[in-house]
């Protein structure tokens, strides 16, 4: 009795090595993206990921018209094995400063003190907070933010908290 494999399994074997004529590579691909920022596209945090650097930024800044203390925006998540585009909002106001982070399953709303204390946790949310609320500081570390958040009128003691919400189907 000799060993036996199925046409099945040769048949499986052989097409799961091959290459598709016509089929991508998926670092070209992810080059590509990456080469075609958008132009608006200002880098917030790049920090080490699993494999290479992540890097977030953020475009396409505008008010919503129905409320000028609101803007939505894009934030671009970008690695070496993936490149992600989210659509978010943020409210500018002093009275309530928040940012609206959506994902698969869930929506995060959470509030923020401008101008309080920035810790690993609440960084990126500052980060995205102030470059969609008050551009000319994008980039800028938001611990170096608290004179500019008293000169705009917030009290830097705003408690921080987040609120979750399942994410309904689109």
């Amino acid at each position: 009795m000799g060993l036996r494999l199925p046409m099945a399994l040769l048949g499986l074997g052989w097409l799961l090595s091959a290459q598709p004529a016509n089929g991508f590579d998926r670092e070209q691909v992810l080059e590509q993206m990456r080469q075609s920022r958008p132009a608006d596209l200002k880098v917030l945090l790049e920090r080490p990921a699993p494999v290479g650097t992540l890097s977030i930024g953020i475009y396409g800044v505008k008010p919503t018209p129905s409320d000028p203390n609101t803007r939505s925006y894009r934030l671009w998540e970008e690695s070496a094995s993936d490149l992600n585009v989210y659509v978010e909002s943020v409210n500018c106001s002093t009275a309530k400063p928040l940012r609206v982070k959506r994902t698969a399953l869930l929506v995060y709303v959470r509030t923020l003190n401008p101008g309080g204390p920035i810790t690993d946790i609440n960084r990126e949310d500052h980060l995205v907070w102030w470059a969609a609320c008050v551009p000319e500081v994008a980039g800028t570390d938001p611990a170096t933010l608290r004179q500019k958040a008293l000169d705009l009128g917030f009290s830097t003691l705003i408690p921080e908290r987040q609120e979750q919400f399942p994410a309904l189907a689109r």
